[in-house]
C-alpha cells in the first residue's frame, strides 16, 4: 500500500455545529497548495485529514514540505498504510521505520483503536507489536515515559496505518476560515509578520502598498512584491494593490503643518485601504504597528489614524518588541528581504520633530487645507492591481 500523510486537525476540533466550515476550507487549501505535486485524494475522518496520492507520479518530499505551511493544521505524519492485522501491523513498522528504529536508542509503541470491531485493545496491540520489536531491535530500550521514538499505530475505518514521531503543523486556522481583510503592506519587517499572524487566524488577505515615485524607486517597489511573494506560502494567493501617493504627499507638504504630517499621511493611508477593502469585500484593515515604536505608533497617535475609520484596525504586533517580530520574520522567510536597503514612502518627507500626542482636532483643522475626498478618490482609481500566486517549490517553506 501506498504512503499517505496523516494531518491532524488543530483548534478546529474545539469549533461546534459550524466545524464542517473549517474542516471544508482546510481540505480545499489542502487541496489547491498540493495541485502542482500530482493528482492526490483529501478527505477528513475522525479529526484527521487524509492526504493519499492517487499516482505514482506525485512528488511526495514537495508535497510534504508544501503542507507545513498550511494553516489549521496541527500535526502532521507521513505514514504507511497497512491491513489490520497485528502481525501485518508489526511486519509494516519493521520495514517503514526501520533507519528510524536503527537510529533510536529507546522507544515505545502507542496504539490508536479508532475501529472498535478490530479483536484487541490499544494496549494489548501496543503490548503485542513493542515486544516484537523489541525482540527484532535487541539495542532499543523500552521507555514508556520519554522515549526517543514513539511507534504509532492506528486502527481506523479503511486502514490500519504505521507511523514514526509527527512533526508540527502551522496551526491557526484555515485561511478563509475567519473572512477577508486588508493588510498595509510596507516594506520593512514588521507588516509581513503582521499578514502572517492574521492568515494564521484564518483571514484571507489582500495587501495595499503606498508608493510614492520618485521619491521611492521601482527597486523599492520590487521588494515589496518579493515580500508579498514570500508570504503567500503562509497566506495563500493574494493581490498587491499599488496605490499611486506622490500626490497626496506632495500635497502634506505643501499645506499640512510639518509636526503634524505623518500622522496626516497615515490618516490618508487608512482612508484608502478602506476603500480597497470595501471593494473587495474585506472586512478589516490589518497594520504593522508596534506600540511606542515610532513617533506615529503612540497610543495617542493611533487613536487619532483609526478614527477616520469604520472597519476594525487589527495590530497583531502591538504588543511585540522588536526582537520578537524579528524571530518570526526570519521564521517565515521575510527577514532579508525586509532589510533591503530601499526605502518605501514612509520616510519620504519624515518631519524633524513629530508630533507624539495629536489631537483628532488638530488633525480635522489642518485637513480643511485640502480636498482630501477627491485626492483619495484619484489614488484610488490610479490602483495597479497585481496579483501573486505560489509559482515555485522553492518558496514553499
Amino acid at each position: 500500500m501506498n504512503e499517505i500523510f496523516l494531518l491532524k486537525l488543530g483548534e478546529i476540533v474545539l469549533k461546534g455545529l459550524n466545524r464542517h466550515r473549517f474542516e471544508e476550507r482546510l481540505q480545499a487549501n489542502v487541496n489547491r497548495r498540493l495541485h502542482k505535486f500530482g493528482r492526490f485524494r483529501v478527505y477528513t475522518r475522525q479529526s484527521t485529514v487524509y492526504v493519499e496520492p492517487l499516482e505514482e507520479s506525485c512528488d511526495m518530499d514537495g508535497a510534504w514540505k508544501a503542507l507545513h505551511t498550511v494553516f489549521g493544521i496541527a500535526g502532521m505524519s507521513r505514514a504507511k498504510a497497512c491491513a489490520k492485522d497485528k502481525d501485518v501491523f508489526f511486519e509494516t513498522a519493521k520495514s517503514y521505520l526501520h533507519e528510524q528504529l536503527m537510529a533510536a536508542k529507546s522507544f515505545k509503541v502507542e496504539s490508536k483503536r479508532a475501529d472498535k470491531s478490530f479483536p484487541m485493545t490499544s494496549i494489548q496491540l501496543s503490548q503485542y507489536v513493542g515486544g516484537l520489536l523489541s525482540e527484532a531491535y535487541p539495542h532499543l530500550k523500552v521507555d514508556v515515559h520519554n522515549p526517543e521514538l514513539v511507534v504509532y499505530l492506528e486502527v481506523r475505518d479503511f486502514n490500519g496505518y504505521v507511523h514514526g514521531n509527527p512533526t508540527p503543523g502551522a496551526g491557526g486556522l484555515p485561511v478563509g476560515a475567519g473572512g477577508k481583510g486588508v493588510c498595509l503592506l510596507s516594506g520593512g519587517i514588521d507588516s509581513p509578520v503582521a499578514a502572517y499572524m492574521m492568515a494564521k487566524r484564518g483571514l484571507a488577505l489582500e495587501m495595499v502598498h503606498f508608493f510614492s515615485y520618485p521619491y521611492t524607486s521601482m527597486e523599492a517597489r520590487e521588494k515589496v512584491l518579493q515580500l508579498a511573494r514570500e508570504v503567500t506560502p503562509y497566506t495563500g494567493r493574494l493581490t498587491v494593490h499599488i496605490v499611486p501617493f506622490t500626490k497626496v504627499q506632495e500635497e502634506l507638504r505643501r499645506s499640512c503643518p510639518e509636526p503634524l504630517f505623518t500622522i496626516a499621511m497615515r490618516r490618508f493611508m487608512m482612508r484608502i485601504s478602506q476603500m480597497v477593502a470595501e471593494s473587495v469585500g474585506a472586512g478589516c484593515l490589518i497594520t504593522g504597528e508596534s506600540l511606542g515604536q515610532v513617533a506615529s505608533q503612540t497610543m495617542e497617535a493611533m487613536m487619532v489614524t483609526q478614527s477616520v475609520c469604520k472597519l476594525p484596525i487589527f495590530r497583531p504586533v502591538v504588543g511585540m518588541d522588536k526582537e520578537e517580530i524579528i524571530q518570526i520574520a526570519r521564521k517565515i522567510g521575510t527577514f532579508d528581504t525586509s532589510i533591503l536597503p530601499y526605502e518605501d514612502c514612509c520616510t519620504v518627507f519624515t518631519p524633524r520633530h513629530p508630533k507624539t500626542r495629536p489631537t483628532v482636532e488638530e488633525l480635522v483643522e489642518a485637513e480643511q487645507n485640502y480636498d482630501f475626498d477627491a485626492l483619495c478618490q484619484e489614488a484610488f482609481d490610479g490602483i495597479e492591481s497585481i496579483a501573486i500566486r505560489i509559482t515555485d517549490p522553492e518558496q514553499e517553506r
